[in-house]
């Protein structure tokens, strides 16, 4: 269809992203998709006892940083096609349990203390994608095959509209230097650099060429090591067992052993909620404090996405302040007199009333 009588940036999406507005959409979503992985990896460090869980609280603080990146990165490929990244959103933290934004409806995300039930949450939501699978744009059974569509889409509107038109966006506003060890910051400005975004995140998340367990980087906590992508570090806390050079996904981790300790976990209550108590009480307080200071990281991570990106590493610092609060629930025994107290992760609109 010839592009003198059709305006590709108002055809409607239909399966496949051939606008500009889809792909800003989607790449909205993108953002939105990694924040989501964020408060349920959180919440399975933060209940960790580190001194008995080194290795575990190495794996889920790595893979934590990495969806920073992975978020850091759609936002830079949202500002390289003209959008406007938006976190101080509703549609952030919309309430746990929840599904992965436009993903499997049948996934459904709690909030959990460490444990293998968390770990088999974290298992599906990095599940590779099959060599065979086909690019999804919404409703997508894994994460690459989004990426995917994401990937088919910024192609063909290249060859439709040319690079120029499509990589419209002001440089000024790309993250090229931040603190994210054991993965790289790109600032996008063609197909061919946003290509390389989208394998970084793919990559990470699920390895290299839909049959590798390695991600192509070093281990941040092991530079000596190559680093395996999350669904395999997951994998490798649930076997008790790491990936040695020569594994596959087939055959699994054979390496070295990984201790666990699963009692050395803080028992966080399943889903927490700041309704499970009572306006007033110390646990809600502390709770609607915690939410007003993870809000409030929301708002400071989307000014840095809007033209200010030398505040990023303010914003992660603001993120690793989060872990006292945190942790100060963790230590909050609930009603039941079993359970611990836990962030919840509710939205704060800024013109709600704070406590200080």
């Amino acid at each position: 269809m010839s592009t003198a009588t059709v305006n590709l940036d108002v055809v409607p999406l239909c399966g496949r992203i051939v606008t500009l507005e889809s792909l800003r959409e989607h790449l909205q979503w993108a953002i939105e998709l990694e924040h989501c992985t964020l408060p349920p990896y959180l919440c399975a460090l933060y209940s960790l006892d580190a001194a008995r869980n080194p290795e575990a609280a190495e794996v889920v603080c790595s893979v934590l940083v990495e969806e920073m990146l992975h978020m850091t990165l759609a936002a830079n490929l949202l500002n390289a096609v003209g959008g406007r990244p938006v976190l101080d959103t509703q549609r952030m933290l919309p309430g746990y349990p929840r599904c992965l934004p436009h993903g499997d409806r049948a996934l459904e995300i709690p909030l959990l203390p460490f444990g293998p039930e968390a770990l088999d949450v974290f298992l599906k939501i990095e599940l590779p994608a099959a060599a065979d699978a086909p690019p999804e744009s919404d409703r997508y059974e894994t994460i690459g095959q989004f990426y995917d569509s994401i990937r088919r889409g910024l192609r063909e509107l290249c060859m439709t509209l040319g690079e120029e038109r499509v990589f419209c966006g002001d440089p000024a506003r790309q993250i090229s230097d931040a603190p994210f060890p054991g993965g790289r910051v790109i600032a996008i400005v063609n197909l061919a650099t946003a290509l390389a975004a989208l394998d970084e995140i793919v990559e990470q998340g699920e390895g290299a060429d839909h049959g590798e367990v390695w991600d192509g980087d070093r281990d941040v906590f092991h530079p000596e090591c190559d680093q395996v992508a999350h669904y395999y570090r997951f994998q490798e806390l649930k076997c008790g067992r790491r990936f040695r050079r020569g594994d596959t996904p087939q055959s699994g981790p054979t390496g070295d052993t990984i201790s666990v300790d699963w009692s050395g976990v803080r028992p966080m209550r399943r889903n927490p909620r700041t309704s499970d108590h009572p306006p007033g009480s110390s646990i809600r307080n502390t709770q609607e404090k915690f939410n007003s200071s993870y809000c409030a990281l929301l708002r400071s991570l989307e000014e840095t996405f809007n033209g200010k990106p030398q505040t990023l590493e303010t914003a992660i610092g603001a993120m690793y302040r989060l872990k006292s609060q945190a942790r100060s629930l963790m230590e909050m025994p609930t009603e039941d007199g079993i359970t611990t107290a836990g962030p919840t992760f509710e939205y704060v609109a800024l013109d709600t009333p704070r406590l200080l």
